[in-house]
């Protein structure tokens, strides 16, 4: 399995790049959120892969960090949501977008993607809001790679621990009968008034803005 390309660009195009790896080309499909990113570049980069084989092809999905390369995985897990719908989906999600979404039920936002309607944005909302501390990172760490080399940028893994209170925050409050968008507002002005990352005082502060 091909898990990692470091190469230089030959081409991007609508959904898919061309990396010239040691003098071979590999067509990578990326999400047009990576096509705005690497466009402009010059020199070498990494891109993460995943690679999905069918009876009739071999497809290597690219990602510029971990974060998106997770989401991708995360959301072709949900039934009726391929790899094409998961790239779709995160052309206009970013991970920490599409947390957003998950978190506050917010279909809306994934139907924001070409080709997904609002059954399968249900879905995504429904069946991932279990599973949601899997998005490690939340798109931090992006390493690109310019003429003099290798750069990081992104956010730092405190990202990926915050969205994981958050979302046991959200799982108590709903258990609690607050519907999760409700829940997702009040944390959000809880965390706006200065209270800390920490779940215990995160539900205090929330239930206090809730009202109770």
């Amino acid at each position: 399995m091909i898990a990692q390309l470091r190469g230089k660009i030959v081409a991007v195009g609508p959904n898919a790049a061309i990396l010239d790896v040691s003098g071979v080309g590999y067509q990578v499909s990326i999400s047009g959120k990576t096509q705005s990113s690497i466009a402009l570049l010059e020199g070498e980069i990494t891109l993460l892969t995943e690679m999905v084989v069918r009876e009739d092809s071999m497809t290597l999905f690219g990602f510029l960090d971990g974060g998106e390369r997770d989401a991708f995985n995360l959301l072709t897990t949900v039934q009726g949501v391929g790899a094409k719908a998961a790239m779709a989906i995160l052309s206009v999600l970013s991970p920490a977008e599409l947390s957003t979404a998950i978190i506050s039920g917010d279909k809306a936002m994934v139907t924001r993607a070409d080709g997904i309607g609002p059954k399968i944005a249900q879905r995504v909302v429904n069946e991932l809001s279990e599973k949601i501390g899997k998005l490690s990172g939340l798109g931090g760490g992006m390493v690109i790679g310019g003429a003099g080399g290798e750069a990081t940028a992104g956010t730092s893994g405190s990202d990926a621990d915050t969205s994981g209170i958050i979302g046991d925050a959200i799982s108590a409050l709903t258990n609690l009968g607050y519907g999760r968008a409700e829940a997702h507002t009040a944390l959000m002005r809880a965390r706006a008034n200065g209270v800390a990352d920490e779940l215990s005082p995160l539900i205090a502060a929330a239930l206090r803005e809730m009202g109770q």
